[in-house]
């Protein structure tokens, strides 16, 4: 919208506006000044033209064009208010004929953010007798973006929120163009793009340390080797790099994906990414999900719902990618939808479109999963984050707090630049911290591959399921304001499960957990973490099925182990009371495991009451302890 009538500021000729407007001749010289900056923007030599624009203005203060001219070139430069302080003057000389300039005004009004008196002035534009097609579609189009502005600021009171983007300096930035920015879960490792001569993109690297970013290199390996690359996304454990590159007769076609692996010597060699994710066709903009087990991505494939769409395809237990499908009708649109970044939460994803309701260009929206773990439908991120311009990638820290994205403001080393910018309240994710560590042999302290899950305790839905790799090694992200079951599995081993209780505090730390898997034989046992029962009652909570669903399973997979289920409590109260609440509850165990077709010969139950305490009493940290469910193989 904003290029094609800032452009009818710039190129109108002299000569015809004179005679359309009808006004007194022009001084020479001013004539003569105005003619060259015209040839300088013809040339693409838009700041060449100011000085000349100038020199027309000062020859002769009545001349409108250099004003108007002066006026596209200082939108064009993004400088909205001198922009608007020239159409104004120049308004003020004529301003009959300024009406047919009421578009590309509107435009660096809303530029500023004033979008009612960017719709006043497209509603005087359109009132023109006998505009041709173009221009009415053109002044349409413009009303519908200020409508929705207008709309989304009377929808979202302000909080005081203000938008202050800071260039990342020069340790990051250069005279070259610099974008896609994408960083590991504690923002240790910061990778990007950054552009070079012709066709070369080349992927950077820069490290935390306490003082900043080192200044940025060129990351190590061979995956630089080919110059025609260009979006990049590195997994949140900094493991996996998964970026686009067009490497001829290598790939399936145009721009295809692959993936590079974090090795001793520095990143592996490239490898496609294959058949399920790559076509003839154009793919890009990847991004991995912290459980590395989805890959979103866009391409412009037959078959979707406009230019470019948003795929995803998931990842196969055994490692292999499922066939890419499109995200469909809600998220893709007519226009071009282009740079997920799915953040850390794994709940909340970003991306651009050109297609969906907004400012003009191509906006950025927000998607996020409801209590389904469906995605739901996408909310524009609202002006001054999305303004006239086109928005690009949008990449938001683990913090659910701090977003960076490439922009050529004002302060830019050159081109691009990359800028952190804190994200308004109401557009964030959740703030993510992560648990890590090795999963172990017991007895051998040998390092075993198993899976890792973790449960939303409200919805008992696995948010995220993994395999750790050949060394045990595991890494699960644990979104803030929920609260959370952990287990291990592992065939030939009890299950271990732990809680992680995060709705009602904000999280200041990740943690490392090391988790020593028992195998399984006669009277080993564990404590169930999260087996939940009413004060005084016996009724099983229905967030106790996530653990007991395990032990299902256990028992399934070895269906000739036989476990006891003993009950405990702490000393509050009548001893014997506890002892009979204890074997009730216990029982509530053995009868929910029956209930899911474990044989009742197999079980056993057994109260304790406050006899067997394992804490101190004399704390409620103690007596919590002292509440407890576990069990024991009594039989193999």
């Amino acid at each position: 919208m904003k290029n094609i009538f800032l452009a009818v500021s710039i190129l109108f000729c002299a000569a015809s506006a004179m005679a359309q407007n009808g006004q007194k001749p022009v001084n020479k010289k001013s004539l003569e000044a105005y003619e060259k900056a015209m040839l300088q923007l013809r040339d693409g030599l838009v700041k060449d033209a100011i000085p000349l624009l100038g020199k027309a203005i000062e020859y002769d203060p009545a001349y409108i064009e250099p004003y108007l001219s002066m006026a596209g070139v200082y939108g064009e430069l993004k400088e909205y208010q001198k922009s608007v302080d020239y159409y104004e003057k120049a308004r003020s000389l004529d301003s009959t004929y300024f009406k047919y300039y009421c578009l590309p005004y509107s435009i660096n009004l809303a530029g500023l953010g004033r979008f009612e008196d960017a719709l006043h002035a497209t509603d005087s534009f359109l009132s023109i007798p006998n505009l041709n097609e173009k221009s009415v579609r053109g002044g349409r189009s413009a009303r519908h973006c200020y409508e929705f502005a207008i709309d989304y600021a009377q929808t979202h009171p302000a909080t005081g929120y203000v938008f202050q983007p800071v260039n990342m300096g020069d340790s990051i930035n250069s005279p070259q163009a610099e974008y896609y920015p994408s960083f590991t879960i504690n923002d240790s490792v910061f990778v990007f793009t950054r552009r070079g001569q012709g066709i070369r993109e080349d992927f950077m690297q820069s490290l935390k340390t306490p003082a900043g970013y080192t200044k940025a290199s060129v990351i190590n390996g061979s995956i630089n080797n080919e110059p025609s690359k260009g979006a990049i996304n590195i997994s949140q454990d900094g493991e996996w790099l998964i970026f686009a590159g067009n490497f001829g007769n290598k790939g399936f076609g145009n721009f295809d994906l692959y993936i590079s692996y974090n090795t001793p010597n520095g990143w592996s060699e490239p490898v496609n990414l294959g058949g399920n994710i790559n076509t003839e066709y154009w793919e890009s903009s990847p991004s991995l999900s912290s459980d590395k087990n989805a890959l979103y991505f866009s391409s412009d494939r037959p078959g979707g719902y406009g230019g470019n769409d948003l795929y995803v395809s998931y990842r196969q237990p055994n490692g292999k990618w499922s066939p890419a499908v499109n995200m469909g009708p809600t998220i893709n649109t007519r226009g071009d939808e282009l740079a997920p970044f799915v953040h850390a939460d794994n709940q909340t994803l970003y991306y651009t479109s050109s297609g969906l309701p907004g400012y003009g260009g191509t906006d950025l929206y927000v998607l996020r999963k409801d209590s389904s773990l469906n995605w739901g439908k996408p909310e524009n991120l609202g002006y001054p984050i999305n303004t006239i311009e086109n928005e690009g990638s949008l990449f938001v820290a683990s913090d659910g707090v701090t977003a960076y994205y490439a922009s050529d403001r004002a302060d830019t080393r050159g081109q691009l630049d990359l800028y952190k910018f804190d994200l308004r309240p109401d557009i964030r994710p959740a703030r993510t911290l992560y648990v890590q560590g090795y999963v172990t042999d017991a007895d051998t302290h040998k390092g075993i591959p198993c899976t890792v899950e973790l449960t939303d305790n409200v919805s008992r839905k696995a948010l995220t399921r993994l395999q750790t790799d050949e060394t045990g090694f595991y890494f699960v992200t644990l979104p803030g304001g929920k609260d959370y079951t952990f287990t291990v599995n592992r065939k030939g081993y009890l299950f271990y499960s732990d809680l992680y209780i995060l709705s009602n505090k904000t999280p200041d730390s990740t943690y490392k957990k090391d988790i020593a898997l028992q195998p399984i034989r006669l009277n080993a046992g564990l404590t169930f973490r999260n087996i939940q029962f009413a004060t005084n009652s016996f009724q099983l909570e229905p967030v106790s099925t996530i653990e007991l669903d395990k032990l299902v399973q256990l028992l399934g997979d070895n269906p000739t182990l036989k476990v006891q289920i003993s009950g405990y409590t702490d000393n509050t109260g009548n001893a014997a009371d506890n002892l009979k609440l204890s074997a009730n509850r216990a029982k509530s165990v053995v009868d929910y495991l029956v209930s899911k077709g474990i044989a009742v010969t197999r079980l056993s139950s057994k109260g304790y009451g406050a006899t067997m305490p394992v804490a101190s009493n004399a704390t409620e940290e103690g007596k919590a302890q002292n509440r407890r469910t576990t069990f024991t193989i009594t039989g193999l």
